[in-house]
């Protein structure tokens, strides 16, 4: 099993990253609450991963701190919801919010997020409800303090963007929408930042 990932950040193209760690490339999947806190390209990072194996395919999912994996590792365990699944939501919502759903029932807040039905989000509450209860208090929000330096935005930004969310399930239409509003929010911001945005505007609680 592997757990941990330290090396060095080779790429960063949501929800993939690649990191080399001693000359071997491992390419790992990431919620979007874990590329905001990533470090610049060539920087050394250390990610806590857990890696899903069956009878296809085995992917490595990696996430910036280990109370975001602990969370996935309890989503997955939910009827009906895969580490796809798990990994969007965790995208949409820092881990505090989606306990705070799960524990104050606001199923509606869930659906928002691609691929989650009602039914999903209220099997969701059920199951959740009494493994999360010793779930520490919400910490501070530590994203806008650990944002890269984001370049000046532009077409190619918006696309990147748009791309990102895309492959985390959002519809091309959808996509573009929320990217464009996030944009004539903040004009100057980067492709991060423009999806941090977008995200955000479908998960206030």
């Amino acid at each position: 099993m592997i757990g941990r990932l330290r090396g060095t950040l080779l790429e960063k193209q949501p929800p993939h990253l690649l990191i080399d760690v001693n000359g071997v490339g491992y390419e790992v999947q990431a919620p979007m609450t874990t590329f905001y806190r990533l470090p610049e390209l060539g920087a050394d990072v250390t990610l806590h991963t857990h890696l899903s194996v069956s009878e296809t395919s085995q992917q490595l999912f990696a996430f910036a701190e280990e109370r975001d994996r602990q969370l996935f590792r309890t989503l997955i365990k939910v009827s009906g919801v895969g580490p796809k699944m798990a990994i969007a939501i965790l995208s949409g919502m820092e881990s505090d919010d989606v306990v705070r759903c799960v524990r104050e029932d606001k199923v509606t807040a869930l659906t928002k997020v691609p691929g989650v039905g009602k039914k999903t989000a209220e099997r969701l509450v059920i199951e959740l409800r009494d493994r999360l209860k010793a779930w520490s208090a919400p910490r501070e929000d530590l994203a806008g303090d650990l944002l890269p330096e984001l370049e000046t935005a532009g077409n190619g930004h918006q696309d990147e963007a748009e791309s990102a969310l895309i492959a985390l399930g959002y519809k091309p239409t959808e996509a573009a929408r929320m990217i464009a509003a996030a944009a004539r929010q903040s004009p100057e911001a980067g492709s991060q930042e423009l999806i941090r945005l977008a995200l955000k505007s479908l998960s206030h609680l």
